[in-house]
């Protein structure tokens, strides 16, 4: 703060003072007849406007009371890239150099990071934190951040659950991010069984944290969760991804007031995040909208937008995209 800045500062206070210092000196006079109101009044005035002065005059004072903030875009990405090493050749490294987002969510990254090189995006500011699955070249998930991270975690703290690295966390200032790789229920449903378990578990999972800050949540959550969110809703049901089941799962975070960021937007059909590689589904536009971005209704006032990116290519999944405002040191 500058010293004109200061001083009009001090005025302003002082003129409250001087308010003060004539309601004090009335109080007084009610009291004490004898008090010459106008002595008394300059009296504690003069008290009051030195205390100030040098109380503006103080580094404690600035640091305290005149830390400013303004709003700032962040702007948050999620994707499954159906393996980083791939990706990265395929339209992952030209995207993200072109609009460097402040986060970047991964899922099925199917590595380790010692098995990658991406020196340009630590060249561009990122930091990463990864979560691989014990098992070579399969699931994991990995979050890199431009914006400073307050701290961050991997998996659940469920042994069972953990050894396919499939969430990382990162808590900033406002919320808790939270990326996640679903596990796929498989042909034949051969692992819905442990789905429902899975899904259960990071409800919970989600909720502790919640207690702690408002989470907001991401990735592949292998799931379709109404009709309009797959072009044949009909031949699948049953299939892995529309089952009754996991749409519940799904249809139980919205119950416990998280928003599905995407439907707030846009309500109408044909916007899919996933297309099979056969029958060239893509270019035909029948998909699957199997990735999200589910926001705590208590920062939900800090969306601006939420919006799916099918034209980005490197992966049969496209990026999903969070639009956030919020307040930072200035």
């Amino acid at each position: 703060m500058t010293a004109i800045q200061r001083y009009f500062s001090a005025i302003s206070v002082s003129a409250i003072l001087a308010a003060l210092s004539w309601s004090a000196a009335q109080a007084a006079a009610v009291t004490v007849p004898q008090v010459d109101l106008f002595k008394f009044s300059v009296h504690i005035f003069g008290s009051f406007i030195r205390a100030s002065f040098a109380l503006f005059h103080s580094d404690l004072f600035y640091s305290i009371q005149f830390t400013s903030f303004k709003l700032t875009d962040m702007q948050l990405i999620s994707w499954n890239v159906n393996g980083i090493r791939a990706a990265i050749g395929k339209g992952f490294q030209d995207f993200v150099e072109t609009e460097q987002p402040d986060v970047i969510c991964l899922q099925e990254t199917k590595a380790h990071s010692e098995q990658v090189n991406l020196e340009w995006m630590t060249d561009l500011g990122y930091e990463g934190v990864w979560n691989s699955a014990v098992k070579k070249g399969y699931s994991g998930s990995a979050i890199f951040s431009k914006t400073p991270t307050i701290s961050t975690s991997i998996g659940m703290g469920i042994g069972e659950h953990d050894a396919e690295g499939r969430i990382v966390s990162a808590e900033f200032d406002d919320f808790e991010l939270i990326t996640v790789y679903t596990p796929n229920s498989q042909r034949a449903l051969a692992r819905l069984d442990y789905r429902m378990q899975w899904d259960q578990a990071f409800t919970d999972f989600v909720e502790s944290r919640r207690r702690k800050k408002p989470v907001i949540f991401c990735g592949d959550l292998n799931v379709a969760h109404e009709e309009i969110d797959l072009a044949n809703p009909s031949s699948n049901t049953r299939n892995a991804g529309f089952t009754d089941e996991e749409r519940a799962s799904f249809t139980r975070f919205i119950d416990n007031g998280f928003v599905d960021s995407f439907r707030a937007f846009e309500p109408g059909p044909e916007h899919y995040s996933w297309w099979t590689y056969r029958m060239n589904c893509r270019a035909r536009n029948v998909g699957w909208r199997l990735d999200y971005f589910l926001v705590d209704q208590k920062v939900w006032d800090l969306v601006e937008n939420a919006s799916i990116r099918p034209e980005i290519m490197g992966s049969d999944h496209c990026p999903v995209e969070l639009q956030l405002k919020v307040e930072v040191d200035h």
